[in-house]
């Protein structure tokens, strides 16, 4: 028989006290929901990014934005080369405060089915994105 000596393992209530902003990315490039998914999609490519941070016309954040949803909305039989970012967007959020514990943030990710969350400030300002590791 052979002993191995045991590490203790990081369990929830430890990643719980982090916090979004200890371990949030830099929000990046950003596109507003009135531009074209055309237009998004070659933001995207030029940033090699799959995912962007969306802004309406206030500049405040309303989320994010995957290659994923534009490539589905290209298949629309009802797309055109003129539909706006905003015409193919679902709900606003989920967002995350930086305040919010990882532990929060987690439970967050996984009721809403997202591997990525837009990180705002009180006013609804992107300070960054919270995202899975790969």
């Amino acid at each position: 028989m052979t002993l191995v000596q045991m590490q203790p393992r990081p369990t929830d209530a430890t990643a719980a006290d982090g916090t979004v902003a200890d371990a949030m990315g830099a929000a990046g490039p950003q596109v507003w929901d009135d531009m074209t998914v055309e237009v998004v999609l070659s933001v995207m490519a030029s940033a090699r990014t799959e995912r962007l941070l969306v802004c309406d016309d206030s500049g405040l954040c309303t989320g994010l934005v995957t290659q994923d949803q534009l490539t589905a909305a290209r298949e629309d039989p009802a797309y055109t080369d003129r539909t706006r970012l905003r015409d193919v967007l679902g709900d606003r959020g989920p967002f995350t405060s930086p305040v919010a514990t990882m532990a929060e943030a987690g439970r967050m990710m996984r009721y809403s089915h997202v591997d990525a969350l837009p990180v705002v400030d009180e006013h609804g300002s992107a300070l960054g994105v919270l995202a899975l590791a790969r």
